[in-house]
């Protein structure tokens, strides 16, 4: 949605190094977002996303508009599979929606044998992953891996709504999966154990939307560890809403 970063800027540059053309597609999708979030004042710094991925030697950006993305008459959506059901899909009941809806327009204007995905909204991958399967879509979607600041906040579009006070705060989300990975390493196997963890590491934040363990497939509670899983975070510090995560 622009306002690049070094994490958009990694996706560029795995997918120049995996495929012969690389296209990077920039556009605020209105669809996502609800009538109280930040579409209007989502950062929008257009001329300076052109810059760095010229530096980066993509060979095409695709600027769609609004209204060529949504025509007036506009009225067939994609359902996102049941693994958008929970967190997010309960924080912000239509997001998906609007996310799967434009993903596969996006993918039937510019047909790509793969896409290249951050991990950082993980659930937001998980979701593709299903919708590309499920509808035969012949697009391979890469995952990548979470791009950190030096002091471990993981790089995010909205990271620039917080004050510098804000921004140390914020710091307390990567500071509660480091905690939750630590105490798994140590042989914590109950998963309440460690939400409780991320939790207490929280309690700086304005306030915490989840911090949960789930299935890494299905997203779904777990209450042992004995299968792959991932901690999930959404917090808002100010009036900024952050998501991280990480594998355990």
């Amino acid at each position: 949605m622009g306002a690049l970063h070094e994490g958009h800027l990694s996706l560029a540059r795995q997918a120049k190094s995996q495929c012969d053309v690389c296209v990077v597609s920039i556009f605020v999708n209105p669809t996502q977002f609800a009538p109280n979030e930040d579409l209007s004042r989502y950062p929008r710094p257009l001329q300076h996303d052109l810059e760095l991925l010229a530096g980066e030697g993509v060979d095409a950006v695709f600027l769609p508009t609004n209204a060529s993305m949504y025509p007036a008459g506009f009225g067939s959506f994609v359902m996102p599979s049941p693994v958008g059901l929970s967190l997010e899909g309960q924080s912000r009941p239509d997001h998906f929606r609007g996310v799967t809806t434009v993903v596969m327009k996006l993918l039937q204007i510019v047909p790509a044998s793969a896409a290249f995905f951050g991990q950082k909204d993980f659930q937001q991958l998980r979701v593709i992953q299903d919708m590309v399967r499920d509808l035969n879509v012949p697009t391979e979607i890469v995952p990548c891996p979470i791009v950190r600041d030096e002091d471990g906040l993981a790089m995010s579009s909205r990271n620039r709504y917080l004050s510098d006070e804000q921004r140390v705060t914020a710091l307390a989300i990567p500071r509660a999966l480091s905690r939750a990975a630590a105490a798994v390493a140590a042989g914590e196997i109950n998963t309440a154990a460690i939400e409780q963890i991320m939790l207490e590491s929280l309690s700086d934040c304005d306030s915490v939307d989840y911090a949960v363990v789930a299935d890494s497939e299905s997203l779904q509670p777990m209450r042992k560890f004995e299968r792959p899983a991932v901690a999930l975070i959404a917090a808002r510090v100010g009036n900024t809403r952050l998501l991280d995560n990480r594998v355990l």
